[in-house]
């Protein structure tokens, strides 16, 4: 009987659950595999006790339409940095990457399954070099991993970008208001163009394009007439100014390597001010509801290809390899190459092409 571990790692996503539920279901019909899960990334590994469940055919009906991850997940820690308490009080991030390896191949695991994205499929490669088999996965609702054309919860999160689009267009010409909307992203301003075309919005602001606040402001002001008039402005949390900075803090929680984003849409608000602007103007920033909730049909169907995908690969021992979807078919590429370049909106491509062909303004 050959053992298959599961883990989540990184940021939750509309998703992980129909992947777990394809791999499960998947190895049922191979007869001769148990699917096992570690609770939260490989901290269920690692703990004492250790936390891992057998996963089968009942913990997994069902949970296709959930969203989040039955096996839990975490942004922080990881073998190469496992935040451990010392007798002191104090805590320290320990390196128990060998001591991972050694654990899989004691407790007979054939292989590791890990979904996440460039973070966890970073951590995936540095255990496939010390010898420990793995196939990667790709989650993220950035859709920042170049070797896929698409990550699976990219498209729920645009579709809970766009709705909010649409219900701010309603208050924003009741009041003659400009609205901004502050969405995910980190480095890629993926989910916000997608979520400005496809909500008609007059302003997208994303990481790829530093913006001219006064070219902002003369979109804006094109808007009114009177003082009537009302803007949409989709704005990335990692947008920024022309030789301005993103607007981020560093993360006191201990093994938590990411800066925090977030507040973008309130600086962008000071910065029109400064500049002259008279219009009124409200921010919303959507945060963990763009993470949140039942993934749409398109990401549970990518999500149960990439579940079957990833058995198929470590049943045939094809281990380093990370799923992608590439010209609308199923395929795998070594995780060191997915992992090499970083997944951003081309300022010269077709979807920034698009968006100024039916007037949005990305503040150039």
């Amino acid at each position: 009987m050959r053992k298959i571990l599961v883990l989540t790692g990184g940021g939750d996503c509309p998703g992980l659950n129909t992947v777990i539920r394809a791999i499960v279901k998947s190895a049922h019909e191979q007869k001769d595999v148990e699917v096992f899960g570690s609770i939260e990334a490989y901290n269920g590994l690692l703990r004492s006790p250790q936390e891992i469940v057998k996963l089968t055919n009942k913990e997994v009906a069902g949970i296709h339409v959930k969203g989040g991850t039955i096996i839990g997940t975490t942004t922080k820690g990881g073998p190469f940095g496992f935040p451990t308490q010392m007798e002191d009080g104090s805590w320290q991030e320990l390196d128990r990457s060998d001591e991972t390896v050694a654990m899989i191949k004691d407790m007979g695991f054939h292989c590791v399954i890990s979904i996440g994205g460039d973070g966890s499929q970073a951590i995936s490669q540095k255990l496939y070099e010390k010898g420990m088999p793995v196939i990667g996965v790709p989650k993220t609702i950035d859709n920042d991993l170049s070797a896929t054309d698409y990550t699976f919860g990219f498209q729920t999160a645009v579709q809970e970008a766009t709705t909010a689009v649409d219900k701010l267009v309603s208050t924003a010409e009741s009041h003659h208001r400009v609205m901004i909307l502050e969405v995910m992203g980190r480095n890629a301003g993926w989910i916000a163009t997608h979520a400005a075309i496809a909500g008609g919005a007059e302003v997208c602001l994303i990481p790829e394009i530093p913006y001219d606040i006064n070219k902002v402001k003369e979109k804006i002001e094109s808007r009114y007439k009177d003082g009537k008039g009302f803007v949409i402005v989709v704005i990335a949390e990692g947008a920024f100014q022309k030789d301005g900075q993103i607007t981020s803090k560093e993360s006191d929680e201990i093994g938590y390597e990411n800066v925090r984003l977030g507040g973008v849409a309130h600086q962008l608000t000071e910065q029109l001010k400064r500049a002259g602007c008279t219009a009124d103007i409200r921010e919303m920033i959507l945060g963990h509801l763009q993470r949140g909730g039942t993934p749409n049909s398109f990401d549970r169907v990518l999500a149960t290809l990439y579940g079957v995908k990833a058995l198929e690969l470590a049943l045939s021992n094809d281990f380093g390899k990370m799923v992608i979807f590439k010209d609308h078919e199923i395929n795998a590429v070594p995780i060191k190459d997915a992992i090499d370049s970083y997944n951003t909106v081309e300022p010269n491509g077709y979807m920034v092409g698009t968006g100024k062909s039916v007037g949005i303004s990305f503040g150039d």
